[in-house]
């Protein structure tokens, strides 16, 4: 299903979604973490740095100091590759899953207009 609407409906939609999420006291993550943690649930595994660096065309310690927070969170772990050693592959946890499914709904919430502004999903000011 494709919904059209226009850039700045694309952007209140965005707008309410990070105001619900700072009301709920979800973790605050960065844009890059936010699009790394996307990334490793949203696609399909194997996940390493190198291939997530080369994926969203950053760095492999901004990818790390990325999986570092994350792993803090609990929302990804870190588990050594039986088939290389020297390799780490980055997995799914159910608190990282919770928070996403829940991030999804307030986009939902966002979309379905709830809060602030007229008919159009707009602010006034609009």
């Amino acid at each position: 299903m494709i919904v059209e609407i226009s850039d700045l409906q694309a952007l209140d939609v965005w707008r309410r979604t990070v105001v619900a999420s700072v009301r709920c006291d979800a973790p605050d993550l960065s844009a890059r973490q936010m699009s790394l943690l996307l990334t490793v649930y949203l696609t399909p595994a194997p996940h390493t740095v190198r291939g997530l660096a080369e994926l969203l065309k950053v760095t492999k310690p901004a990818i790390t100091r990325a999986v570092d927070r994350l792993t803090e969170l609990g929302m990804i772990r870190r588990k050594v590759d039986e088939n290389d050693r020297r390799s780490v592959l980055l997995q799914r946890t159910v608190k990282g899953s919770v928070f996403l499914r829940e991030y999804g709904e307030l986009i939902v919430a966002a979309m379905g207009g709830d809060g602030e502004g007229d008919a159009t999903g707009l602010p006034p000011k609009y």
